[in-house]
Protein backbone atom coordinates (compact mmCIF):
# COMPACT_ATOMS: atom_id res chain seq x y z
CA UNK A 1 0.00 0.00 0.00
CA UNK A 2 1.40 3.40 -0.96
CA UNK A 3 1.52 6.19 1.63
CA UNK A 4 -1.27 7.95 -0.26
CA UNK A 5 -3.47 4.82 -0.22
CA UNK A 6 -2.67 4.33 3.45
CA UNK A 7 -3.70 7.90 4.31
CA UNK A 8 -6.89 7.57 2.27
CA UNK A 9 -7.77 4.28 4.00
CA UNK A 10 -7.34 6.03 7.37
CA UNK A 11 -9.56 8.95 6.29
CA UNK A 12 -12.28 6.60 5.07
CA UNK A 13 -12.00 4.28 8.06
CA UNK A 14 -11.19 1.34 5.81
CA UNK A 15 -9.32 -1.70 7.16
CA UNK A 16 -5.61 -1.68 6.36
CA UNK A 17 -2.33 -2.74 7.87
CA UNK A 18 0.64 -0.78 9.11
CA UNK A 19 3.24 -3.28 7.90
CA UNK A 20 5.00 -0.56 5.94
CA UNK A 21 5.71 1.35 9.18
CA UNK A 22 8.60 0.55 11.48
CA UNK A 23 7.32 -1.65 14.29
CA UNK A 24 4.36 -2.73 12.15
CA UNK A 25 1.11 -4.04 13.51
CA UNK A 26 -0.63 -7.36 13.27
CA UNK A 27 -3.39 -8.25 15.76
CA UNK A 28 -7.00 -7.41 15.00
CA UNK A 29 -8.87 -4.85 17.09
CA UNK A 30 -12.29 -6.20 16.18
CA UNK A 31 -13.05 -3.13 14.06
CA UNK A 32 -14.65 -1.37 16.99
CA UNK A 33 -12.67 1.83 17.34
CA UNK A 34 -11.15 2.30 13.88
CA UNK A 35 -10.42 0.53 10.66
CA UNK A 36 -6.74 -0.26 10.90
CA UNK A 37 -5.39 -3.52 12.21
CA UNK A 38 -2.84 -3.30 14.98
CA UNK A 39 -1.16 -4.89 17.97
CA UNK A 40 0.78 -3.60 20.94
CA UNK A 41 4.07 -4.57 22.52
CA UNK A 42 2.53 -4.89 25.98
CA UNK A 43 -0.34 -7.27 25.17
CA UNK A 44 1.17 -10.21 27.05
CA UNK A 45 1.89 -8.06 30.13
CA UNK A 46 -1.66 -6.69 30.06
CA UNK A 47 -3.18 -10.17 29.77
CA UNK A 48 -1.02 -11.47 32.64
CA UNK A 49 -2.06 -8.56 34.84
CA UNK A 50 -5.71 -9.03 33.89
CA UNK A 51 -5.54 -12.71 34.87
CA UNK A 52 -4.12 -11.76 38.27
CA UNK A 53 -6.78 -9.06 38.65
CA UNK A 54 -9.57 -11.51 37.88
CA UNK A 55 -8.21 -13.91 40.48
CA UNK A 56 -7.92 -11.12 43.03
CA UNK A 57 -11.48 -9.94 42.33
CA UNK A 58 -12.77 -13.49 42.71
CA UNK A 59 -11.03 -13.61 46.11
CA UNK A 60 -12.81 -10.40 47.10
CA UNK A 61 -16.11 -11.97 46.06
CA UNK A 62 -15.36 -14.99 48.24
CA UNK A 63 -14.53 -12.66 51.13
CA UNK A 64 -17.94 -11.00 50.79
CA UNK A 65 -19.68 -14.38 50.52
CA UNK A 66 -17.86 -15.56 53.66
CA UNK A 67 -18.87 -12.44 55.56
CA UNK A 68 -15.29 -11.23 56.07
CA UNK A 69 -14.71 -7.94 57.80
CA UNK A 70 -15.84 -5.00 55.63
CA UNK A 71 -12.60 -3.13 56.28
CA UNK A 72 -10.60 -6.06 54.88
CA UNK A 73 -12.87 -6.21 51.82
CA UNK A 74 -12.47 -2.47 51.21
CA UNK A 75 -8.69 -2.74 51.45
CA UNK A 76 -8.70 -5.57 48.90
CA UNK A 77 -11.03 -3.61 46.60
CA UNK A 78 -8.67 -0.66 46.81
CA UNK A 79 -5.81 -2.92 45.68
CA UNK A 80 -7.92 -4.20 42.76
CA UNK A 81 -8.80 -0.63 41.77
CA UNK A 82 -5.13 0.44 41.82
CA UNK A 83 -4.09 -2.60 39.78
CA UNK A 84 -6.85 -1.98 37.22
CA UNK A 85 -5.75 1.64 36.80
CA UNK A 86 -2.20 0.38 36.35
CA UNK A 87 -3.34 -1.84 33.48
CA UNK A 88 -5.12 1.15 31.96
CA UNK A 89 -1.91 3.18 32.11
CA UNK A 90 0.01 0.42 30.32
CA UNK A 91 -2.64 0.23 27.59
CA UNK A 92 -2.72 4.01 27.22
CA UNK A 93 1.06 4.33 26.92
CA UNK A 94 1.24 1.45 24.44
CA UNK A 95 -1.60 2.95 22.39
CA UNK A 96 0.13 6.33 22.23
CA UNK A 97 3.45 4.72 21.28
CA UNK A 98 1.95 2.77 18.39
CA UNK A 99 -1.49 3.75 17.11
CA UNK A 100 -1.36 7.45 17.88
CA UNK A 101 2.12 7.84 16.41
CA UNK A 102 0.84 6.18 13.22
CA UNK A 103 -2.35 8.27 13.30
CA UNK A 104 -0.38 11.50 13.66
CA UNK A 105 1.89 10.51 10.77
CA UNK A 106 -1.18 9.73 8.68
CA UNK A 107 -3.06 12.89 9.67
CA UNK A 108 -5.80 10.79 11.30
CA UNK A 109 -7.38 13.43 13.52
CA UNK A 110 -10.33 11.11 14.29
CA UNK A 111 -8.01 8.62 16.05
CA UNK A 112 -6.55 11.40 18.16
CA UNK A 113 -10.05 12.62 19.03
CA UNK A 114 -11.05 9.06 20.05
CA UNK A 115 -7.99 8.94 22.30
CA UNK A 116 -8.93 12.25 23.90
CA UNK A 117 -12.44 10.95 24.63
CA UNK A 118 -11.02 7.71 26.05
CA UNK A 119 -8.63 9.67 28.30
CA UNK A 120 -11.55 11.75 29.60
CA UNK A 121 -13.45 8.55 30.46
CA UNK A 122 -10.38 6.87 31.96
CA UNK A 123 -9.60 9.81 34.23
CA UNK A 124 -13.13 10.18 35.63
Amino acid sequence: MTPEEHAEAHKLGLPHTHDEHAGGHGAHDGGRAHGHVHSHTQTKAVLNRMSRLIGHLEKVKRMVEAGDDCSDVLIQLSAVDAALRGVGRIILKDHISHCIVDAAQDGDDAAIERLNKAIDQFLK
